[in-house]
């Protein structure tokens, strides 16, 4: 199944965990560290308070502070956008548009900072044409497909893996970013 037709088929949960997991892979460019978005993590388990979701994004928000000015690249302005745009709760109407704009965001970001050339619309990546897809953004569509199975198949009990999916793609993107910056110096 394609991830877009993972995402239209996704509940509540699994679409804001799918976004939620997208930004989470992207803090690093935002200079966010590895425990900033545990707490809206948190929120989506069974038992969990998803009415703190609009108040523990808001502490996400100002930990991060306000965007350091124009200059910054497109991978992280694309980062930020995710973050501003998230819904106030995660049942919120507005939660598959996030999570659909976050999987194009992330996959893009991707492409981005991977050395390939991939001249392919992300658009047809996430509808399943994969061939000669560059590594990086192969790695970040088999996560997101991932978690949204993770989470249809599991419901709440799908969060835990969701989120070691999750940071193990922050890791990856964590090095790149720390390789880019060696590069430009």
């Amino acid at each position: 199944m394609s991830l877009v037709e993972l995402i239209a088929r996704a509940d509540e949960r699994g679409l804001a965990a799918s976004g939620l997991a997208c930004l989470d892979r992207c803090v690093p460019l935002l200079g966010g560290d590895d425990e900033l978005l545990r707490p809206l993590w948190a929120t989506l388990t069974e038992g969990g308070d998803t009415g703190l979701w609009g108040e523990r994004l808001e502490q996400a928000r100002d930990k991060l502070g306000a965007p350091e000015d124009s200059a910054e690249d497109e991978a992280a302005v694309l980062a930020r956008r995710m973050l501003d745009a998230a819904p106030p709760a995660p049942a919120d109407s507005g939660v598959r548009v996030w999570a659909d704009a976050c999987s194009v965001a992330s996959l893009q970001i991707h492409r981005l900072l991977d050395a390939a050339d991939d001249d392919a619309p992300v658009d047809a990546r996430r509808e399943g044409r994969t061939e000669g897809m560059p590594p990086l953004v192969a790695a970040e569509l088999r996560r997101q497909i991932t978690v949204l199975e993770l989470l249809a198949g599991h419901g709440a009990g799908g969060l835990r893996p969701a989120l070691e999916v999750s940071t193990e793609g922050r890791r990856v993107l964590r090095a790149v970013v720390s390789r880019r910056a060696r590069g430009r110096s």
